[in-house]
């Protein structure tokens, strides 16, 4: 299909938001997925054109806080690792499950990531006080934690940003905008690999992909840059309204 030159502004405006979101905290694809089922795709090919859209956001957002990633790359290789294993395991699972599975799972994923962005002022005061445990580097249990959060981010990935910040800010003695910064590359790179798996074997509309794109690409820029500005409680109040109307539009 071929989105009206109305239906492409919303998309491109999705895209803008996903990728300051993504960068600030991640949650991004609750706005960009539900604009996709509105315009008209189905779910398994939106949630394909969002995956692949989102990625230049992510490298703009990396970029943004390359100060922050200085001096993290012994601990960034394992996760990374972890991160892209889980992504294609993830990706390979939204292609080899049923569409009525996709169907089925999501909301439940919606739901769930909704639940924590609700929660994640508290778990962003946990995590200042769970300092002491911590340790420099992430350990075996954090590692493989990181590659459970890809396997949902390939599959899905709303709030996996969330999940990645829950993860290193309990594992890893850190300034909360350096694990920020990590958790950018991590989900990131989650993005990328689940979107070179669906290009190869699944079914993509492009159009919607390239607006995702350029939206998300300037979205990561204001997100790396200004988005710590942003009203915060705005913000979550205008994901969860969002992730309620896909929770309705993919059950109805």
């Amino acid at each position: 299909m071929t989105p009206t030159p109305l239906q492409a502004l919303a998309i491109f405006a999705a895209g803008v938001a996903a990728g300051t979101i993504n960068t600030v905290v991640g949650s991004g694809t609750l706005i960009t997925f539900p604009v996709l089922l509105g315009v008209g795709y189905a779910p398994v090919v939106a949630n394909v054109s969002n995956t692949i859209g989102l990625v230049p956001g992510s490298a703009t957002g990396a970029y943004g806080y390359r100060r922050e990633l200085r001096g993290q790359r012994r601990r960034t290789v394992p996760l990374a690792a972890a991160s892209v294993l889980g992504g294609i395991t993830g990706a390979i699972l939204l292609l080899s499950l049923p569409a009525s599975a996709f169907k089925a799972i999501v909301p439940v994923f919606i739901a769930i990531a909704l639940v924590l962005i609700i929660a994640q002022p508290r778990l962003a005061r946990a995590l200042e006080h769970r300092r002491r445990p911590a340790h420099a580097n992430a350990g075996p249990v954090a590692t493989l934690s990181v590659f459970a959060s890809g396997v949902y981010g390939g599959y899905f990935g709303a709030a996996q940003g969330i999940l990645l910040l829950a993860i290193l800010g309990l594992a890893i003695d850190e300034d909360l905008q350096r694990i920020n910064a990590l958790k950018v590359v991590l989900a990131g790179l989650v993005n990328l690999v689940a979107a070179i798996v669906f290009i190869c074997a699944a079914h993509v509309a492009w159009l919607a992909a390239a607006l995702i794109a350029l939206g998300a690409t300037i979205g990561g820029v204001i997100g790396a840059h200004a988005g710590r500005r942003l009203p915060a409680n705005v913000l979550r109040a205008v994901i969860v309204v969002v992730g309620i109307i896909a929770i309705v539009r993919l059950v109805a």
